[in-house]
């Protein structure tokens, strides 16, 4: 299902419509400030599992997702005031930040040193989403497996995915419950940096700049 939804001025309309999807633990793509992502509700297990299963994905690497605001992403990270200060600085924006995750994080969706990747992307369309939802909404690029190259922040760059809605539904032939088309995106990475210490480390060099 392809839903076109304008992302200057999101209907509010289609926006609960693809917010029903993932409360009915559907998969959706969505464009994002840097790329076009495949996500699901966060309170979903089945849906998450579900898309491990689509993105042939090992759980040892978790799927960063996507929060409203500062204050939403508050209660799924510990945020130290260094790391708050940072976060107002660069966000919204195209950035990905790893912080300590708390016990809202689904342990599939944290890392073995339990952090998690948090975003507030600078695009209307999956901001809208999730405050539709209620929820935050997993993030991972919209590639096919053998195609994706995708990688933990920790080993670099991931390959190029794909960025046309139509292209994406095609791709996945029916694995998706609905294919968000919000127009041209960038089609890069977002950058990816810790604040779990004071001392801010780029673990991916992507769109944003630091």
């Amino acid at each position: 299902m392809l839903i076109s939804i304008n992302p200057d001025f999101p209907q509010g309309r289609l926006l609960e419509k693809v917010a029903g999807i993932l409360r009915e633990g559907g998969l959706i793509a969505y464009p994002t400030d840097t790329q076009y992502g495949i996500g699901c509700d966060l309170r979903r297990k089945k849906s998450i599992e579900r898309l491990y299963r689509l993105k042939q994905r090992s759980t040892k690497r978790p799927f960063s997702f996507i929060c409203a605001d500062l204050t939403h992403i508050s209660e799924y990270a510990r945020v130290s005031d260094f790391a708050y200060r940072t976060m107002r600085r660069i966000l919204p924006g195209p950035f990905t930040v790893v912080l300590p995750g708390t016990r809202l994080v689904p342990q599939i969706m944290l890392s073995r040193r339990h952090e998690c990747g948090l975003r507030v992307p600078g695009h209307n369309i999956p901001i809208g989403l999730v405050k539709a939802l209620g929820s935050p909404i997993i993030s991972t690029t919209a590639a096919l497996p053998r195609a994706e190259g995708e990688a933990d922040a920790e080993e670099g760059e991931s390959a190029p995915v794909a960025s046309d809605p139509r292209e994406i539904e095609a791709l996945f032939k029916g694995s998706l419950d609905a294919v968000v088309d919000g127009g041209p995106v960038p089609g890069r990475d977002s950058t990816v940096v810790s604040l779990v210490d004071d001392d801010p480390v780029i673990l991916r060099q992507g769109l944003g700049v630091f």
